[in-house]
């Protein structure tokens, strides 16, 4: 395929033409020519767009998509098409199916099923069997088979030496242990974050406690063992001063913040609407400020959008009984562009690869052409129509956005929405 991509302004500022308005020829799969007014000569398609721009291609490091087992969710094709058209060229894809992702041949299967995308999928292999927090899962050997790292996605590991165990065993092939915190028996009943709408509503609360404890406990360990540890969708103001204080320790720790939590807080819960019931709950306003201003000065790693299809059975019912859980690729850039700056998001939904491990290639000639496309300006509201999923859930139904992702070039397929 040879396409030239016209008039497209570069974010990258890893690449020479960082900020440079330009034209790029992409020849199967490689950039083969970057400049100013590139003649066609081989008869390339050309494609321009209304102030075009492009970046590395982004990667969101929790996605769940159902199959297998939960296909009336969400299916991987379907899942990574979505994925394509919301500007992601990779995404990695949680354990929580139907098996439970904790062994090669399920790992195996659903890298089978994502053969042939635009969009890569890097599967996240259950850390301990089954998820249920007993025995460790088949590490290595899922490893081997391409898992990127190990988790139990939304589920803490109370037994504090299992996580000492595979911290110190991933590190015999450079493996990457996420570690989740929320603390069940703190979290008790609780259905939303702990404090003055809580009260109001009178919903049972779940202390900040819950979720820092743990993250005080697992970045203990990590001091012990040494290894790598990923803490993800990290949620409040001490959480994140704890991390940063781990940081300036010198221990090998990132963490990711999800959309929904840098743009939205817990007041959106007024209504008893359970498209905001979501692990972590939503925090109150001085939470999301801290989450940003970690963002901005670099103690937040990157930026997931931690999509997770639900059924409408499982969310349109009474609030304490509906499952936590929101889609977000869709409304991602648009709802992030409102606030934060361009090249700070940008930088948050690319550098995640080389944390987990896949390649991240710069937009220059004789690199592999793996990119995002997308324009920063332009107002909307998020409607219905807007959503690709086959799971509606989303807590951002009537929220403005700015900007949209036109799609992806990568794995030699362009794919615009």
């Amino acid at each position: 395929m040879k396409i030239i991509i016209r008039e497209a302004k570069i974010i990258d500022s890893k690449s020479p033409f960082h900020n440079q308005t330009v034209d790029l020829l992409i020849v199967d799969g490689f950039i083969k020519k970057i400049g100013k007014a590139l003649p066609n000569t081989d008869d390339a398609e050309e494609l321009k767009l209304e102030n075009l721009h492009l970046s590395q291609g982004w990667f969101d490091s929790s996605v769940s998509l159902g199959e297998p087992g939960f296909e009336d969710r969400e299916t991987i094709a379907n899942g990574l098409d979505v994925a394509a058209k919301s500007g992601f060229t990779a995404i990695a894809l949680q354990p929580n199916s139907f098996p439970i992702i904790d062994n090669q041949a399920q790992v195996n299967f659903v890298k089978s099923k994502a053969n042939g995308f635009a969009t890569q999928l890097f599967p996240i292999g259950a850390l301990t069997k089954e998820s249920e927090g007993k025995d460790m899962a088949e590490l290595y050997d899922m490893k081997n088979s391409g898992a990127v790292a190990f988790g139990d996605y939304t589920k803490s590991l109370d037994n504090a030496n299992l996580l000492k165990i595979a911290l110190q065993y991933v590190q015999d092939f450079d493996g990457l242990v996420i570690a989740f915190a929320q603390d069940d028996k703190i979290k008790g009943n609780g259905v939303m974050n702990e404090g003055i709408v809580s009260t109001r509503l009178g919903l049972k609360g779940i202390p900040n406690l819950a979720e820092e404890l743990l993250i005080a406990r697992n970045l203990f360990l990590l001091e012990y063992t040494g290894g790598k540890m990923h803490i993800p969708t990290i949620s409040s103001a001490k959480s994140v001063q704890l991390i940063k204080e781990a940081k300036a320790k010198g221990l090998n720790v990132t963490c990711s913040a999800t959309v929904h939590h840098l743009v939205l807080t817990d007041e959106k819960l007024e209504e008893f609407d359970t498209r905001y019931k979501v692990t972590p709950p939503l925090k109150a306003e001085n939470d999301r400020q801290a989450l940003l201003n970690g963002i901005l000065d670099g103690t937040i790693d990157m930026i997931t959008t931690d999509h997770n299809p639900i059924d409408i059975e499982h969310k349109k019912m009474e609030f304490d009984m509906a499952k936590n859980g929101t889609i977000g690729l869709e409304s991602a850039f648009g709802a992030l562009m409102t606030v934060l700056p361009l090249e700070t998001i940008i930088e948050k939904f690319t550098s995640g690869k080389t944390i987990f491990s896949i390649p991240n290639n710069s937009i220059n000639e004789g690199e592999i052409a793996d990119i995002t496309l997308f324009n920063p300006e332009g107002n909307s509201v998020f409607t219905k129509e807007n959503i690709l999923s086959k799971s509606k859930n989303s807590a951002f139904l009537g929220t403005n956005l700015k900007g949209k992702a036109y799609g992806i070039f990568n794995q030699g397929k362009l794919i615009l929405g």
